[in-house]
């Protein structure tokens, strides 16, 4: 058997401190949430994993434990404030009825 370097039970620590704060279906919107994280100063990595049911690949973003609270409403805040300005450009094209009418120039 081999002794541990103090080194490689710092980086397993550390692995073992991580936990899984979003999913993502593609690298870039993991991408996203990463930077959003490392932009609130909360430490975060991509990783790809493989759902052991489903066998479907995805995307995880993971950060500290400690600040686990603070990342999930970080996203969650993002997440809602998209929403609800995604459905804002939603209503503004539902609440024009003519909007076809003078982007065709046959008169």
């Amino acid at each position: 058997m081999g002794k541990r370097t103090r080194k490689s039970q710092k980086t397993q620590s550390r692995l073992q401190e991580l936990v899984i704060i979003a999913t993502a279906d593609t690298m870039e919107e993991a991408k996203e949430y990463e930077k959003l994280l490392k932009n609130n100063d909360i430490p975060a990595m991509v990783k790809q994993h493989q759902d052991e049911f489903t066998e479907s690949k995805r995307f995880v973003v993971m950060a500290p434990e400690e600040m686990a609270d603070e990342a999930h409403v970080i996203i969650e805040s993002q997440d809602a404030y998209d929403d609800f300005y995604d459905s804002g450009l939603d209503d503004e094209n539902e609440d024009d009825p003519e909007g076809d009418i003078f982007e065709n120039d046959e008169f």
